[in-house]
């Protein structure tokens, strides 16, 4: 669920304006030169297409997650502009809202709503999810367990899971305090028998519900494809039998991301995150390594790292490449011994600058990680948050 929302708010402008100039006839041709394509270099630009009001409109997002195979989106997005005209760095959101279903090869399917929305001139941001889906996954083990490394236990992972968060911006500064709350009821089926090696303790059954304190720094040029800012966001998950959970934990997050322009053609970001879990979680809410190259919930534990680099060069007109790479960690205290599992991951992609006035990108990312290669269809930063 996290990956998707993070790529899926800038796939669905693009996808939105590629549905509306396969329709419209003679009358969507006309509009081609004011609303898709930039007056400054005449090239194809969808920035007139999201500053108008439109509504609904349907579109196909790629899913290319090698944990769950290739796959696709099919939703409806409702696309708003903030009612604030205030352009300043992290300032002037647009207001989204999306409701699909997906599927992929290996037989995940899944139906949510979504809704990111700025109230109160900008003072005051919600953020909505409502989500069916029934995942397939492969488990490879809490810390380092020899026997699952490569023979992984495939199991099933159903969610219904509901998320209200709102955070409310302090002041006219960048900073913004929240709070929200979640709650799921979860299946989990394995197709192992009873007594294999590696198997985790679990229930078949399950319910998770739990407070999320967030406080959060953003200043970034774009929510999309920043060239410049900071994002920094400290998180807690606090769930207990009390908010309707079957079970008491609670895990720790900090994300920081920083971007740097270092001349007119090039930019670099840099991502670092840790999280960290107490208490006894299921084993599908332990933290996970989550970069290119690396198949999610791969590499979990306790507590887990990672730094990630990306060096963009705007090589020609609106065509730039990337290069990236990165290294994670996990960790599992067993109380017998202490159990730690590294990775590294890098790669190579193309970005188009599809909105100039928004700073939004899309491209082709190509990773290599110890598990093979992957490949990555990207609509803004492969790091972004709305």
């Amino acid at each position: 669920m996290s990956a998707l929302p993070r790529r899926g708010l800038a796939s669905l402008l693009f996808c939105a304006l590629l549905a509306l100039t396969l329709s419209g006839g003679a009358r969507a041709e006309e509009a081609m030169d004011s609303r898709f394509r930039a007056a400054e270099d005449g090239q194809f630009d969808i920035s007139g297409f999201i500053d108008q009001a439109y509504g609904f409109v349907p579109l196909v997002v790629p899913i290319t997650e090698p944990a769950v195979g290739i796959g696709a989106v099919g939703a409806a997005v409702f696309i708003d502009k903030p009612a604030t005209a205030d352009t300043r760095a992290g300032f002037g959101r647009p207001n989204i809202t999306a409701v699909g279903a997906l599927g992929t090869e290996n037989g995940t399917r899944g139906a949510f709503v979504a809704d990111v929305r700025h109230w109160l001139d900008d003072r005051l941001k919600t953020v909505a999810v409502v989500m069916k889906s029934s995942v397939n996954l492969d488990f490879y083990g809490l810390g380092r367990v020899p026997e699952l490394q490569d023979s992984p236990l495939a199991y099933t992972l159903g969610i219904e899971l509901a998320m209200l968060q709102a955070r409310y911006r302090l002041g006219q500064s960048p900073w913004w305090l929240g709070l929200g709350y979640t709650r799921a009821n979860a299946d989990v089926s394995f197709d192992a028998p009873a007594g294999t090696p590696g198997l985790p303790d679990f229930s078949k059954n399950s319910k998770i519900g739990g407070l999320l304190p967030v406080l959060s720094y953003d200043s970034r040029n774009s929510p999309f494809t920043p060239t410049a800012g900071s994002l920094l966001e400290l998180g807690l998950g606090a769930f207990n039998k009390s908010l309707g959970s079957d079970s008491d934990f609670k895990r720790y997050s900090l994300t920081g991301i920083h971007y740097v322009p270092l001349s007119q053609s090039w930019n670099l970001g840099v991502l670092g995150s840790a999280s960290a879990l107490q208490g006894d979680a299921p084993f599908y809410m332990y933290p996970f390594v989550m970069m290119r190259g690396v198949p999610a919930m791969r590499y979990q534990g306790e507590q887990v790292a990672q730094l990630e680099a990306e060096l963009r060069w705007q090589f020609w007109q609106r065509y730039s490449l990337v290069i990236f790479g990165g290294g994670g960690a996990a960790r599992l205290d067993t109380g017998r011994a202490e159990s730690k599992r590294e990775v590294l991951a890098g790669g190579l992609g193309i970005r188009y600058e599809l909105a100039r006035k928004y700073g939004l990108h899309m491209g082709l990312d190509i990773a290599r990680g110890p598990d093979g290669n992957a490949f990555y269809i990207n609509f803004g930063s492969a790091w972004m948050r709305p």
